[in-house]
């Protein structure tokens, strides 16, 4: 499960997610400074490239990113696509990029969407895990920077890629299916709702948003994406600032509860963190299950960015209350 939105602010361009799942990965908030070296399984190596800020589990030294936004205000996020992910053996003449690395491979090879559109004509999503122990996850991809968003989906008939007017992405069905699935809510609306049931009949509604009247409220996928990308919409078109705030009482409107939704396991299935990037201070902001007071990381200036050496900052998981 997991939600991604991207999203006009006032004064900048956010990006960020709900990370769904039963349990932690180790997560915490990775910066990737320009000169860490990366070595991609296709045998690039690359040690001079944008730094990088996001969420991720660091394994041998390595960042395994579940999201990240580089320097130049490009963002990626993987959310999980069971049944429909399939990847595929390396492929003469292609750019073979695993799954595991492929949020740092475009942060570090593409500076905007551009280049990711040209990138992806070339792609070819490798069936290689990160290590024996550590299997890859079924995902798909959304990519953001101010100008759109495109979808990135590996399955068994090959790489598909499109555009992606609603800016947002949650998990299974592939992205066809969602674009076809908000047709259905064309009439919601965040006005005062007109009696068109029965004009000569003096009716009015019994309060406010019955506008919106028909709008999913449970955790499935597509529902989710059709709340987020209503919330989306109005925001931008009704909010006068749209800040860091605004962008995580849309995400908060379609989280998980612990207890609302099992998995096929049986295991609890929640919203362990939240987060939004700001594209252009590159200020990492967060909260988790277990606190939900807003957090903030801002990649660092000077020596650090130039760095090799990855910067981690573990999460502040408890509750922080402020007491007057």
């Amino acid at each position: 499960m997991c939600t991604s939105l991207a999203l006009q602010g006032t004064d900048t361009f956010y990006f960020g997610r709900n990370l769904d799942l039963d349990k932690g990965f180790g997560q915490r908030v990775v910066i990737t400074p320009r000169s860490y070296k990366f070595v991609f399984r296709d045998g690039l190596e690359c040690a001079s490239h944008d730094a990088l800020t996001g969420m991720a589990t660091v394994i041998a030294g390595y960042p395994l990113y579940a999201e990240g936004t580089n320097e130049s205000g490009l963002s990626i996020a993987g959310l999980n696509f069971p049944g429909n992910a399939v990847y595929h053996p390396r492929k003469e003449g292609a750019v073979n990029v695993a799954p595991f690395e492929l949020i740092p491979y475009v942060l570090t090879q593409c500076k905007n969407l551009d280049d990711v559109r040209e990138l992806l004509g070339k792609l070819n999503i490798l069936d290689e895990p990160f290590a024996e122990q550590v299997p890859n996850s079924p995902l798909h991809w959304i990519i953001a920077d101010k100008t759109g968003t495109v979808v990135v989906e590996s399955m068994a008939d090959g790489l598909k890629w499109y555009e992606n007017p609603l800016h947002v992405l949650t998990n299974n069905p592939p992205f066809p299916y969602h674009l076809e699935n908000v047709k259905l809510y064309l009439n919601t609306a965040p006005t005062w709702p007109a009696n068109t049931f029965a004009p000569d009949v003096e009716l009015s509604p019994v309060g406010v948003g019955f506008g919106m009247h028909g709008i999913p409220g449970d955790t499935a996928p597509a529902s989710r994406l059709v709340k987020a990308a209503y919330l989306r919409a109005t925001t931008a078109q009704n909010v006068s600032t749209i800040d860091v705030s605004q962008f995580f009482h849309i995400l908060k409107s379609v989280s998980m509860v612990a207890g609302d939704t099992l998995n096929q396991e049986g295991n609890i299935e929640y919203t362990i963190y939240t987060c939004c990037c700001d594209t252009s201070t590159l200020t990492y902001y967060y909260n988790t299950y277990k606190n939900s007071q807003i957090q903030a990381v801002r990649m660092p200036e000077g020596a650090a960015r130039e760095g090799s050496e990855l910067l981690e900052y573990p999460l502040v998981d408890s509750e922080q209350i402020a007491y007057a």
